[in-house]
């Protein structure tokens, strides 16, 4: 195992394992480059970049700089020539353990992090010729990208074959959303305000949406998509992610471990899914031709064969005493008319209603609404009297209370700050192994009772908010939005 010494020290080594891929173009080097300009990195740092291409150092040098100018339009060309200075590239075959080792073995003298941007089915491979070459002896870490699998069974294979070759204290594994300011304010607000924590239970919460909508479609991630669907893609991931945020107890202390404990109890907590109520619970669907911002696209065409669905609405049931009784309608789906994420917690109606009610508004219950993106605020609904010389001050209407993030603050993007938190041997921020085996566990409940009742596929028309069906799991401003549209429901 690795000393408490070797956990903390600033690691100074990055081998980059799917350097030409769309990820690490569009925000892993730019993240490098923005802390690097920020000084953050050690004075030695180096970057070895790896991927299946046949380039040499300067070819790669001549396609990352231009990605480069283009996702960071402001950074400095000194800073520029500083990273691409630190970065040398090497080809490499993934599927080769013995080439991963001949890539990386003359530089596991220093502290080096593997990053492995590349599909999970490449991460056994990778990792035995890391092992083979010394990368994963300690202290060196290993950091890991979602999905880690597919299901179960797959995932489980990951994690123990990897398992034999280094430690779970030095393995960091990925889920992007969790490094986002907005998600790490999620605690903040829950435990640090008083007001919150007070009422954060079943005896005054009714219910809960937590939705990630995408205007984007599946371009681009076709033979990724087609394996997996939004359930996989993101309810496994980023939407249970933010569950645990949601409904976790307060942690004893903020050390890593003690967080993650109450994240997997929420996780261990779900109720699993089964096919007498799967319909109820549970809705599907693939988005057909429509339009999005005035733009026409198409309908998503999936394999032969393929069962992969672009939305997905989930109602899920905490089986414990803070929650019991209080439904999580989660959502996600690709081609929808925005891209946003939000967590909307609703308040129980008041027990005795005093006041008269008035003919244009109905007596709301509060809502409190967490936007995540693409903008950050905090939303409160609350009743508020009229008091105009057209109503009594006995009749009230909705007041919405909103909480803006300021913009002039300085808000790092997640991959600097998870890269941050790896390179110090900070795992808060990072998805433990009994995390995934839970997590998976609740995802396959649903895909099994998906099959044994024959779940549909239900269209919708891209530009819609999803299948008809869909309005229970939607909140409810976006439920009246889009009835409002369509003159019915979504």
């Amino acid at each position: 195992m690795s000393s408490a010494h070797e956990t903390r020290e600033m690691h100074d080594t990055l081998f980059l394992f799917g350097a030409t891929g769309d990820l690490a173009q569009r925000y892993l080097f730019p993240s490098l480059l923005r802390l690097l300009g920020d000084g953050l990195l050690p004075e030695d740092f180096k970057v070895r970049a790896l991927a299946l291409s046949p380039h040499d150092t300067a070819k790669f040098h001549d396609i990352l700089r231009p990605r480069l100018e283009q996702a960071m339009p402001q950074a400095r060309q000194e800073d520029i020539n500083d990273l691409l200075r630190r970065i040398d590239y090497r080809s490499v075959d993934l599927r080769n353990a013995e080439s991963v080792a001949e890539a990386v073995k003359d530089l596991v003298d220093r502290r080096c992090v593997s990053y492995l941007a590349i599909p999970p089915g490449l991460y056994i491979s990778t990792c035995e010729g890391l092992a083979l070459g010394g990368a994963l002896a300690a202290p060196h870490r290993l950091m890991l990208e979602k999905p880690i699998g597919s299901d179960s069974a797959s995932a489980e294979e990951i994690l123990q074959t990897i398992g034999k070759w280094i430690d779970e204290d030095r393995v960091f594994r990925l889920d992007h959303y969790l490094g986002k300011a907005a998600v790490q304010n999620l605690m903040a607000l829950r435990f640090g305000n008083t007001l919150l924590e007070a009422v954060w239970n079943r005896n005054y919460i009714e219910s809960v949406h937590i939705m990630v909508a995408e205007s984007d479609g599946v371009d681009g991630r076709d033979s990724y998509y087609s394996r997996s669907g939004a359930l996989r893609d993101m309810v496994q991931s980023h939407i249970l992610q933010l569950l645990c945020l949601v409904a976790m107890e307060p942690p004893a202390s903020l050390e890593a471990d003690r967080i993650r404990d109450e994240k997997v109890k929420v996780l261990r907590a779900l109720r699993p899914f089964d096919a007498r109520h799967a319909a109820k619970d549970s809705v599907r669907g693939r988005y057909t031709a429509g339009t999005i911002n005035d733009q026409p696209v198409q309908a998503y065409q999936p394999p032969e064969g393929s069962e992969a669905e672009t939305f997905v609405g989930v109602t899920a049931h905490i089986d414990n005493w803070r929650w019991a009784g209080v439904p999580f309608h989660m959502v996600t789906g690709k081609r929808l008319p925005e891209r946003t994420t939000r967590i909307e917690v609703n308040l129980k109606p008041v027990t005795h209603w005093l006041f008269e009610r008035p003919t244009r508004h109905h007596a709301s219950a509060n809502r409190l609404t967490f936007q995540l993106q693409p903008q950050e605020n905090i939303q409160l609904g609350l009743m508020s009297s009229l008091a105009g010389p057209e109503w009594g001050a006995l009749e009230l209407q909705p007041l919405e209370l909103e909480l803006s993030v300021p913009t002039g603050l300085h808000r790092r993007i997640a991959y600097e700050r998870l890269f941050l938190d790896a390179f110090n041997g900070n795992h808060a921020l990072f998805v433990r192994d009994d995390e995934v085996r839970a997590a998976w566990a609740w995802i396959d409940s649903i895909s099994d009772a998906w099959k044994a009742s024959e779940q549909a596929m239900e269209p919708y028309a891209a530009g819609s908010w999803g299948p008809r069906d869909a309005a229970h799991f939607l909140p409810g401003d976006i439920v009246a939005e889009a009835r409002a549209e369509d003159g019915d429901a979504p």
